[in-house]
């Protein structure tokens, strides 16, 4: 008998490798891919970097910030308080509530409350504080306006006021009805209500970091900020000076080092309220 053999099915031929056009083209889809998530991170104030907001330009209130919280506990977000108001928003920021240079800073834009929402501005105080921390701070201190919560610190870093790794710049950001970025900088307690009270005064013109003293007032208590960190004594971090004789350009020295000490103050309650590791 002859014994017959099954053939072999012929292999089947390897996928042709992709040519060079097809993989440059994969390769600018996903860069377009990447490109546009960053553009839409930016947009909504995702980015956690600082500077996000440029004074001058707008920005997208859609989204911008995510959500936070009023002292009272009703959600809300940056669009929705923009709305609500006649002719934009006021948020200065603090590190922590019912401390020496945040209760200075509060009382400030208390005291000031009618002239500075004038022009159809409403004020709002915003911090990483819990709501019964805030309304705490709002009652005692007599508040008329309300103190916002952003543990996350969402809208914080959003406008560029977050400090690593858990920290607030005290800082100043206003923004008018159509989005526009009015005024975004770090200061003192008496240097972020001074900012809002040139916008007011100049019409709601755009101000820019023409105040370099306090800008350099916030750099200098955050150095102070550091080096209690590190360790050194308070005094060390923010003695003030024995040479002021009454002059005006010493005032203004006294006034910085005091807005020094109330947020070296500041720095050493928060330090003494974390737990012991």
């Amino acid at each position: 008998m002859v014994e017959l053999r099954k053939r072999k099915a012929p292999a089947e031929a390897a996928p042709a490798p992709p040519t060079k056009k097809s993989v440059g083209k994969a390769a600018a889809s996903k860069t377009n891919d990447s490109g546009a998530e960053k553009k839409s991170a930016a947009a909504n104030g995702s980015s956690s970097s600082k500077g996000a907001v440029v004074v001058g330009s707008a920005i997208t209130l859609d989204g911008f910030g995510g959500e936070i919280e009023t002292n009272g506990g009703e959600k809300t977000t940056l669009k929705k308080l923009v709305e609500e108001s006649k002719g934009g928003v006021v948020l200065f920021t603090y590190p922590k509530a019912s401390t020496p240079g945040c209760t200075t800073q509060v009382c400030l834009f208390r005291d000031q409350f009618t002239p500075l929402t004038s022009t159809g501005f409403s004020i709002y105080g915003l911090s990483r504080d819990s709501p019964k921390s805030n309304t705490t701070f709002k009652t005692k201190q007599n508040l008329p306006y309300t103190l916002l919560c952003d543990p996350s610190a969402t809208l914080i870093g959003a406008i560029g006021f977050k400090k690593a790794p858990s920290g607030t710049t005290r800082g100043v950001f206003v923004v008018d009805k159509e989005g526009k970025v009015l005024a975004a900088e770090p200061g003192g307690p008496a240097a972020t209500v001074e900012v809002v009270s040139k916008l007011i005064n100049e019409g709601g013109a755009v101000v820019e970091h023409t105040a370099t003293e306090n800008v350099d007032d916030a750099a200098e208590g955050s150095k102070v900020e550091q080096e209690i960190e590190e360790g050194k004594p308070v005094s060390e971090a923010g003695e003030p000076t024995a040479e002021a004789n009454g002059t005006a350009e010493e005032k203004k020295e006294d006034v910085a080092q005091a807005e020094v000490a109330a947020d070296v103050a500041d720095s050493a309650k928060i330090i003494d309220d974390i737990p012991p590791v």
